[in-house]
């Protein structure tokens, strides 16, 4: 009995020793989970039960369990390098064409194939919620999976629908000697500024606002807004709504009160090509009348024109955008968790790879940053949470404990022989 008894200890000792080589073996390992031997005793049951006396008859291996605490992150320099902070694995598809083909992992390493898909070293492609339209407040449908492909070659040139323009008139000019207005005569207008608006095409037209001041009155001050398209190839042609040009009324402090709302709306440009007519809204708020220099102190527009893909970038929600030369960027699906109430049960596939069990439970599908969910953050991967200096102590208590078995089945040899030398 000695003998089998100190085999088991001597096959649970070497189970321990091969698990603490494989622990330090994939130390450097991204997403990698160490493991541990987990050890339950052996006894010969009878009939009436194990008695006082009775001794062990050794060990057995219960389970090798994985340890899903989290690893370190190590920042890298690839925006499709992904790591989780906190719950949850990635959903790969192991064949794009069968979405229903899942695996799950935590190795954040991902790439673009030959086909614009992102998928990670073995060639399993990242899921993702798909988005519901161009952009981030069109939301997701997390309940429909989809790939990630980077197809798009071309960013979608967006129209101006606002313009906001922030200025100081300065309270000291003088009203200009020429009328009428006239754009071509620089004589007839205060001031001027041009800001590049973009058609449906986008195509670029330059959209310039000639300020022409009014005769100083008690207590306010009225300056008149002329608003041109000023293409270089084209006479410049009035935008102004109903072909009145508008006015901005300052108080005694400066202050803009008119329009009260400082938005004042365009008449719709025709551009004479197959885009839609230009409809946009300039918005002064903020404007100023003091005694200082004239300035554009505000200048900006929503409009886009067409743009080339020059990256991607991943936001800590799991939202994969495409990054395009026109400074736009469009959603191509937010990154698709997965969770499970008992990861240890999960079945393991290797390559950092796990799939659902019976053991692990049913998965539990999501996004990072909600519920139980961890965030994503872009640029990074998770390292192997194996403790190395661990790992090493773990190794010396293995090795003496198979060494201590061995000593057993040599005891037991030695009384044998004793016994047998007697006889």
């Amino acid at each position: 009995m000695s003998f089998s008894t100190a085999l088991s200890g001597l096959n649970a000792a070497a189970n321990n020793l091969s698990v603490t080589g494989n622990n330090i073996a994939n130390a450097n390992t991204t997403g990698f989970k160490e493991s541990r031997s987990e050890f339950v005793d052996i006894y010969a049951s009878s009939m009436a039960g194990i008695s006082k006396t009775q001794p062990g008859s050794g060990v057995r291996v219960a389970e090798v369990a994985q340890q899903f605490n989290q690893g370190n992150l190590q920042s890298t320099e690839n925006s499709l390098d992904m790591a989780v902070s906190g719950e949850g694995f990635f959903t790969l598809a192991k064949n794009p064409a069968d979405l229903n083909s899942l695996a799950y992992t935590r190795a954040g390493a991902f790439k673009v194939n030959n086909e614009g898909m992102v998928v990670n070293d073995q060639g399993l492609a990242l899921l993702a919620y798909a988005p519901n339209g161009t952009s981030v407040d069109d939301g997701f449908s997390e309940g429909i999976l989809k790939t990630v492909s980077l197809n798009s070659a071309t960013g979608l040139p967006v129209a101006t629908t606002q313009v906001d323009l922030g200025v100081n008139l300065n309270a000291n000019s003088k009203v200009p000697t020429t009328t009428p207005f006239n754009p071509l005569d620089s004589s007839s207008y205060t001031n001027q500024t041009s800001v590049s608006i973009y058609d449906s095409l986008g195509v670029s037209h330059k959209l310039t606002t000639y300020f022409v001041a009014g005769a100083a009155t008690t207590p306010t001050r009225d300056w008149t807004a002329y608003h041109y398209i000023t293409d270089d190839a084209t006479a410049p042609v009035s935008v102004d709504a109903g072909g009145t040009p508008s006015t901005l009324t300052f108080d005694s402090s400066g202050k803009m009160t008119v329009p009260a709302n400082g938005q004042v709306s365009l008449a719709p440009y025709v551009t004479g090509t197959a885009a839609a007519n230009i409809s946009a809204t300039v918005d002064y708020s903020g404007s100023t009348s003091v005694a200082s220099a004239f300035s554009v102190d505000t200048l900006k527009q929503d409009g886009l024109a067409a743009g080339q893909l020059t990256g991607v970038s991943v936001d800590t929600d799991g939202v994969i955008f495409a990054k395009f030369s026109n400074g736009g960027s469009t959603p191509l699906g937010k990154v698709a968790l997965t969770r499970f109430i008992n990861p240890q049960g999960l079945a393991k596939l290797g390559d950092t790879n796990w799939a659902q069990s019976l053991s692990s439970g049913s998965a539990i599908s999501g996004s990072a940053g909600t519920g139980s969910f961890g965030d994503i953050q872009s640029g990074a991967l998770e390292q192997s949470n194996v403790d190395l200096s661990a790992q090493l102590v773990n190794l010396i208590i293995a090795q003496q404990a198979y060494q201590a078995n061995s000593q057993t089945i040599s005891t037991e040899n030695s009384i044998i022989q004793t016994l047998l030398n007697k006889i």
